[in-house]
């Protein structure tokens, strides 16, 4: 259980600061039901609990919510501009960018079937983004340039700068390793 800790504070954070018992968040495109008094949160696509992970992003997303946290700024950043992101950029290049490349490094516009399952819309940043929503209110950019005799492919994932405000560094990576996963 190394989540734990993070899990019991998340939760005695939600509980002061909520007027319910009871919340439904959208997640990519599943809804979770949280229920602040069993300390559950279910997946209502498949009827089982979210993972602990899931379950911290989940809480944090929601105490932003409630305590009006995250309001989108309108300026899209990289994990190399958050506080931090420098340093910690080769463990995110290698546990998110990396596993995104070889699913679509050799056809970038392979990414467009992410579309169809989870939403979204193309964006004319370049030839190959998409833009996802993965909470209400907050949307994720995922850019692929394709490769050439002279230059590797190359990935970016693009994020509001408000999303600074609910989540940690590390939240930041567990997060955009999940969407990846999910495309």
């Amino acid at each position: 259980m190394p989540y734990t800790i993070a899990l019991e504070k998340a939760w005695k954070d939600l509980e002061m600061i909520s007027s319910s018992d009871k919340y439904s968040v959208r997640l990519l495109v599943d809804t979770y039901d949280v229920e602040i008094k069993e300390k559950r949160i279910f997946s209502n696509s498949c009827n089982i609990p979210a993972r602990e992970y899931l379950a911290i992003l989940i809480l944090h997303y929601l105490i932003g919510s409630l305590k009006n946290t995250y309001v989108p700024s309108g300026e899209w950043i990289s994990f190399k501009q958050i506080e931090g992101g420098e340093t910690y950029y080769p463990a995110f290049h290698k546990g998110v960018i990396e596993p995104l490349l070889r699913k679509y490094g050799k056809n970038p516009r392979g990414i467009f079937s992410a579309l169809e399952r989870l939403g979204g819309e193309k964006i004319d940043i370049c030839e190959t983004a998409i833009e996802i929503t993965a909470f209400p209110e907050i949307k994720v950019r995922i850019i692929l340039y394709e490769g050439d005799e002279e230059f590797e492919p190359e990935a970016n994932i693009l994020f509001d700068r408000a999303l600074t405000k609910i989540y940690s560094m590390e939240d930041i990576t567990v997060f955009f390793h999940f969407i990846v996963g999910s495309i």
